[in-house]
Order: structure tokens, then sequence, then C-alpha cells
């Protein structure tokens, strides 16, 4: 994994996560920080989004496996 992810807070609300990460992107050498969503199994959010993501390809997908894994999802 070349991007460093943190998630610094989070709550579960039923079937629901409400999570604040924190993106390192390598190749940007830039750090983004966001509130991101799990509704069930599906992530939501500008940070992982295909069109919306200032994140590199590689990084966003890094980021989505990474909280999959973690939140068990």
């Amino acid at each position: 994994m070349n991007c460093q992810i943190t998630v610094t807070d989070f709550v579960e609300q039923n079937t629901a996560i409400y999570m604040q990460v924190e993106v390192y992107d390598p190749q940007t050498n830039r750090r983004y920080q966001e509130e991101l969503r799990f509704l069930g199994d599906l992530l939501y959010g500008d940070l992982v989004h295909t069109k919306k993501s200032p994140l590199t390809e590689q990084c966003r997908l890094e980021t989505i496996a990474y909280l999959k894994s973690y939140f068990d999802r």
C-alpha cells in the first residue's frame, strides 16, 4: 500500500457507519481529510467517488479496499 489511510473517528448507527478519514496520496504529495459513510455495504463520499475524487486512481482504490477490510464490509 502506497497511500497512508487513517480512520480518525467513526460512529455506527444501525447498518450505517459514518467516519472521518485522513488520506495521504504520495503521488501528489497531498493530504486529504473527509467524512465518508457506509450505508449497508456501499461506501459514499467525494474522496472515493469515481469522478469527484482528488486522489490518484491507485490511492482511491487502495482507500476503498482498506476501508472495506477495516469495517468488514
